[in-house]
């Protein structure tokens, strides 16, 4: 049965799926350190301090710290700074500061990024077709204010609206994002939205507990994409293979319909 003749909104993960990493993170923590005449600090370690500390700034005060109401800046300085003590690095105030504003000012621009080069064309296409877009991501205030658009992903063009764990309070896999997804697309019902994602956990399992349709992009060929097809899950190499399906797909309608 054909998922087409009631879809209305496609929601859409960020990193991963419409984004991606640049480089490595020890690339950004050195060009910082650099720039203010210290060495470069070792990756690997930099790559686990950093892993931890995220992980626990994250437990500690989820979702950039939104119900503790702690500045974005702040909540990254701590993180960042944890990071470095954890891999063996104690700056002076003054000169971690220094080293922080580097790597904040790195991170909050496209700097680290690359758009995947079907996103654009991709999401103009469901817009095109008359279908609410929005995006549904783990990510701070400045995904949608300033990454985003510096990488030519903008609201109006590309997307219509975005659900952004550091701005609503929720985060994947919490269902209640989806939900949010839900109420800003025009409180439309879930059977008639497909969220796209590259993760079984937070995109969906979520998505399909609150109802929505959901297919899952293998864009790296992960090894677990085959225990996800055995979940009964619909797993895609890239967007323009769920342009595809989703013509195939009104193909198919349409011929029903006759």
């Amino acid at each position: 049965m054909s998922i087409l003749p009631k879809l209305r909104c496609i929601t859409v993960d960020v990193t991963g799926t419409l984004i991606a990493y640049k480089g490595q993170l020890g690339d950004y923590y050195c060009m910082a350190a650099k720039a203010v005449g210290l060495p470069c600090p070792d990756y690997k370690r930099m790559h686990e301090g950093f892993k931890a500390a995220y992980t626990d700034m994250a437990k500690k005060y989820p979702c950039f710290g939104y119900a503790a109401k702690i500045p974005n800046v702040d909540w990254w300085r701590s993180c960042v700074k944890d990071s470095f003590i954890r891999a063996g690095y104690e700056y002076d105030e003054e000169t971690f500061e220094k080293v922080f504003r580097r790597i904040y000012s790195a991170f909050g621009s496209s700097a680290p990024y690359s758009v995947f080069p079907d996103s654009q064309p991709f999401l103009r296409w469901a817009r095109q077709k008359g279908l609410i877009v929005g995006l549904v991501s783990n990510a701070e205030y400045r995904y949608q204010d300033v990454i985003l658009p510096a990488l030519g992903l903008n609201q109006g063009s590309e997307w219509d609206f975005g659900v952004f764990s550091g701005l609503v309070g929720v985060e994947k896999p919490d269902p209640r994002i989806y939900e949010i997804a839900l109420e800003k697309a025009g409180n439309i019902a879930p059977e008639e939205v497909l969220h796209i994602g590259d993760s079984m956990r937070k995109d969906y399992i979520p998505a399909r507990s609150v109802g929505m349709h959901a297919l899952l992009l293998d864009r790296f060929k992960t090894p677990d994409a085959k225990s996800w097809r055995q979940s009964g899950a619909l797993v895609l190499p890239d967007l323009m293979a769920v342009r595809d399906w989703l013509t195939k797909e009104e193909v198919l309608a349409a011929d029903q319909q006759a």
